[in-house]
């Protein structure tokens, strides 16, 4: 495993992380949850991302009780708060109170005296981001937070948050989690610049799209019991899974056989080659796409390689958003 460190923080993370969304406390049994999680600690993963919306605070539950065989300093566990968490008005949002309440209600879930990374899961258009950043410096300084992040955030956003931490004296913001692969590169044109300016890394979701990066999809056929499949997320994958795209799919799978590379190792490295991205966060249902998947940390891809993969993905048109 090889490890970056987080923005301009001391803090390293392993280039490939482990993800809990729509797979721990609900598709994945827990006991095969916990042999994936295992699996990813064995293999030098310390980098381990949940929110509490992730099965209403089960995925949390699950990821934790695994982990909490190892030394808490050993590894970097996240939560997130924004998305709805019950029917109250107050239940959603970056208030400081959804975002003090359910800040504590993870680290109730989970069993810990702190996070490493809690992250604003989206941008709250109703709530004052001075009021936000405020709470989350309150937690910073009550030691429950290490280092804060948002996901899913604009450049402008992110540059708001950050002008404000400076004029009130305020923690920073220290990493942006964005969906980034080969086929939706949207983070590249204004948010990888902010970021790299001020310090900020991104640690980014779907980077196999959703398993389209994989080849399972060929011919537009969906397999059984593939994300795909699963009613909660089809909307995700589909948007993927058309004729062009698959075009390129297998133009990049051919290219990942020339290199003696999985299709998987090729996009992970792929996205590893920004310097901007700290780590790629995939999903697991078995431990052997664990064993696969980190096999692509450490990958580096010539000028020649990304070039190559530059001229398959310039007849992609712009990816969905």
């Amino acid at each position: 495993m090889e490890y970056r460190r987080l923005g301009k923080t001391g803090l390293k993370v392993s280039e490939i992380s482990l993800g809990s969304w729509l797979t721990y406390g609900k598709s994945v049994e827990n006991n095969t949850a916990e042999r994936i999680i295992h699996k990813a600690y064995e293999l030098g993963i310390n980098f381990f991302d949940s929110a509490n919306v992730y099965e209403s605070g089960e995925g949390e539950r699950v990821m934790a009780k695994a982990l909490k065989q190892y030394d808490r300093s050993s590894y970097v566990i996240t939560t997130k708060a924004f998305w709805p968490m019950g029917e109250g008005v107050n239940d959603r949002g970056l208030s400081r109170k959804h975002v003090f309440e359910q800040l504590h209600a993870s680290l109730k879930r989970m069993e810990l005296d702190y996070v490493d990374i809690f992250y604003c899961h989206r941008y709250d258009p109703e709530t004052p981001v001075e009021e936000t950043l405020r709470t989350i410096d309150d937690l910073l300084r009550q030691g429950k937070i290490l280092y804060a992040g948002v996901s899913e955030w604009s450049a402008a956003q992110i540059q708001e948050a950050l002008n404000i931490a400076d004029k009130f004296l305020l923690d920073r913001i220290v990493v942006n989690q964005p969906q980034y692969n080969m086929l939706y590169r949207h983070i590249e044109k204004e948010i990888i610049p902010v970021s790299e300016k001020n310090g900020i890394s991104q640690v980014v979701f779907s980077p196999l799209a959703q398993g389209v990066l994989t080849g399972k999809y060929k011919g537009g056929a969906v397999p059984e019991n593939s994300r795909a499949a699963n009613s909660d997320i089809n909307m995700w994958v589909t948007n993927f899974i058309n004729e062009p795209t698959l075009q390129k799919v297998d133009a990049l799978e051919k290219l990942a056989k020339e290199l003696e590379l999985t299709l998987p190792e090729l996009a992970l490295a792929w996205v590893l080659r920004q310097p901007n991205v700290a780590s790629a966060i995939v999903g697991a249902s078995r431990p052997e796409q664990i064993e696969a998947n980190v096999k692509a940390a450490g990958i580096r891809l010539t000028a020649e390689t990304i070039e190559k993969i530059e001229n398959i993905l310039a007849l992609r048109k712009r990816g969905p958003c």
